[in-house]
């Protein structure tokens, strides 16, 4: 399966536009994957070109591809190694900020990118933010190479914190997908994580798990478009 992208476009382009306010001149800014982090990029670079003078790292080959599309000077980080800003989305924030990310497949880069910035915006609309995480599949980045002793290692540190559910290799057009890493994804539907600490950690300690979705303690500010304007919450 491929996991289902849902929300509201309208309040998806409120709350990119409302991230622009972040944005100051000089800065080097970390662009992150997704619907709404493409209404960000396109809305940027019409600020570029009128002007505005960044430098954007990509967090994936497509907002690469669709950042240079629109004008938007890229960079890697071996080349700017430490980050102003990143403007990304998400598929579910709950109220401590914690995140699930990765339904679009660029969760290790989109991880990487965020960690070596000094501040992470997310960009919702008003559907994400959740109380509990984990009504979205939890997507976790695996290494091909011993995918079957992963999967039983996931299933097991999550029984062990009392989570169950389907774990699902995720597929698009009739194949198994493959990330920008080369790595493969497994969306586990646990419903509820009312630890997501906890298994964040367990995840981490297994040998196959590449990286995962959950985005503790990254995000310092979240934009959630709503159907009358924008909310700004910050941590």
């Amino acid at each position: 399966m491929t996991a289902k992208v849902v929300g509201n476009d309208d309040e998806r382009l409120r709350a990119a536009e409302g991230a622009l306010d972040e944005v100051r001149d000089g800065m080097k800014l970390g662009l992150g994957s997704g619907r709404t982090a493409e209404h960000f990029v396109k809305a940027l670079g019409a600020r570029v070109r009128d002007g505005l003078s960044i430098v954007g790292v990509p967090t994936s080959e497509n907002t690469a591809r669709l950042a240079g599309s629109v004008g938007i000077p890229l960079t890697t980080l071996d080349e700017q190694p430490a980050l102003d800003l990143t403007v990304d989305g998400a598929d579910e924030i709950d109220r401590s900020f914690r995140l699930i990310k990765g339904g679009g497949g660029a969760l290790l880069r989109e991880k990487i990118v965020a960690a070596a910035s000094a501040k992470m915006v997310v960009i919702v609309d008003a559907g994400k933010l959740v109380d509990t995480l984990g009504a979205f599949p939890l997507p976790i980045e695996v290494l091909p190479f011993g995918l079957g002793a992963t999967r039983i290692a996931i299933e097991s540190a999550a029984t062990r914190l009392g989570l169950t559910g389907d774990l699902a290799l995720r597929q698009r057009d009739g194949r198994t997908f493959v990330t920008d890493g080369g790595h493969h994804i497994i969306d586990a539907s646990f419903g509820r994580i009312p630890d997501p600490e906890a298994l964040a950690t367990a995840l981490s300690a297994i040998p196959g798990v590449m990286e995962h979705g959950l985005f503790l303690n990254m995000a310092s500010v979240a934009i959630v478009g709503r159907d009358d304007g924008v909310e700004k919450l910050s941590r």
